[in-house]
């Protein structure tokens, strides 16, 4: 690495705690927005009958699995980010992508813990909701989500992508074309 990219970027660590806290900066900046601008359990159109911006709180997880246990779901946040910082060099992690999948699960869980243990929320922003309407006139949604939500999974996403690529790699002999099934 020329002096210069390792001024801007630094170490492995280094790159992905900025890619995490540009995920944290992006999903608070949006939830402030919300805050701001929908009053709780607001909505606004944005393409009828496909999306709409939302103000609902959660107090669970993922489709407010365990609702109303947001103690202990800052506590598993809690452990989560320590034992994937423990164990990310389990994963490649040393590659940029890597540190891109990881700065976005950490960024998305600590955007997410923020809004559990601030006071003035004590719940999980969600504002992004996406549904149909039904031929009875009723609608079926996606749950609600956010930015913090969005970057966890892709992340989670992309270390599982990379994982498979280095696994599928190192179970080729030596010279086998990369396409050979």
């Amino acid at each position: 690495m020329n002096p210069i990219d390792k001024l801007v970027w630094g170490s492995a660590n280094r790159r992905i705690a900025m890619f995490a806290l540009a995920i944290y900066a992006l999903d608070q900046a949006a939830k402030w927005l919300v805050l701001n601008r929908l009053p709780e359990g607001g909505e606004h159109v944005v393409i009828e009958g496909f999306f709409r911006l939302v103000h609902w709180g959660n107090t669970g997880a993922a489709w407010s699995l365990l609702r109303g246990n947001n103690d202990l779901l800052a506590i598993i946040a809690l452990v989560a980010l320590l034992v994937l910082f423990l164990s990310r060099h389990h994963f490649e992690s040393r590659t940029l992508a890597g540190q891109v999948a990881f700065g976005m699960i950490f960024g998305g869980i600590v955007g997410n813990l923020t809004d559990r243990l601030l006071p003035s929320r004590r719940h999980v922003i969600d504002f992004l909701y996406f549904y149909v309407h039904r031929p009875d006139g009723s609608e079926i949604g996606f749950p609600a989500f956010n930015v913090a939500d969005s970057a966890i999974c892709m992340g989670v996403a992309l270390v599982f992508w990379i994982t498979w690529q280095a696994d599928r790699a190192s179970k080729r002999k030596p010279g086998e074309a990369v396409d050979s099934p």
